[in-house]
């Protein structure tokens, strides 16, 4: 990819909702939709619990949008992020963001912008966040399990292990199995039963917010090998998968 091809991504932080931990893994994910050229954190910064993000705005090139609370017990961050992200999509010039928040205020929002055409990556806690946001978002990636995969990388552990902080990763589960194998039976297949991983991949993304890192996997290929329920063969460079039960 040229630099003058390079998609340009907006990444809006909801410093109220989500925590200064995972700038590194989110960035490092949003890069495979391009460059993130715009980056703002919204929050009162005034408060003490968000005094690590003046810590590191400098250090990510993050601009700080102060949002001051004008009535007790409410603040003005979901409106001014909303606000600058219809801007930006009426300017033209951004082909996608990301959104760091586990609120669910944003749901209209993240509808709005794919509506557009949009690709939306939302990153918040799996645990925390409504239905409906993850549901909206293009993808959905749970912050948790970027954290906990970058400590591990940093600390050459093995994918998929916990630095005693961040939420373990869940185990896949029946509705991911499900997922997976509607995505199969969608996709195109040789008389041998066996269908191009990527091609199942794209249907079960185009289906959900479904996302590997969920857990703990950086490769849909390492995930579905760890699978009962599938086989992979590998085949010119390619991954194939079939359907076992």
């Amino acid at each position: 990819m040229t630099e003058e091809s390079l998609k340009n991504i907006a990444l809006l932080i909801d410093a109220d909702n989500t925590t200064p931990a995972g700038i590194d893994p989110v960035l490092t994910a949003l890069a495979e939709l391009g460059q993130v050229n715009i980056r703002r954190a919204y929050g009162n910064f005034a408060k003490d619990n968000l005094h690590k993000w003046g810590e590191i705005t400098n250090q990510y090139a993050i601009a700080p949008q102060q949002q001051f609370d004008l009535t007790k017990g409410k603040n003005a961050t979901d409106m001014a992020m909303t606000i600058d992200a219809i801007d930006l999509l009426y300017q033209g010039k951004v082909d996608g963001f990301g959104i760091m928040s586990s609120d669910s205020d944003f749901t209209p929002l993240v509808s709005r912008l794919r509506q557009d055409g949009l690709v939306v990556y939302g990153f918040g806690s799996k645990q925390r966040t409504p239905n409906a946001f993850m549901a909206a978002c293009t993808r959905f990636i749970d912050l948790d399990a970027l954290i906990r995969e970058d400590a591990s990388d940093r600390t050459g552990g093995r994918s998929g292990g916990n630095d005693g902080n961040a939420t373990p990763a869940p185990a896949p589960d029946d509705e991911l199995i499900t997922l997976l194998g509607k995505a199969w039976a969608a996709a195109k297949r040789g008389d041998d039963n066996y269908a191009r991983l990527s091609e199942v991949g794209k249907i079960a993304g185009n289906r959900s917010n479904f996302d590997v890192r969920n857990y703990g996997y950086q490769r849909l290929t390492d995930l579905i090998e760890a699978l009962p329920n599938f086989d992979v063969q590998k085949r010119d460079g390619q991954s194939w998968v079939k359907r076992l039960r």
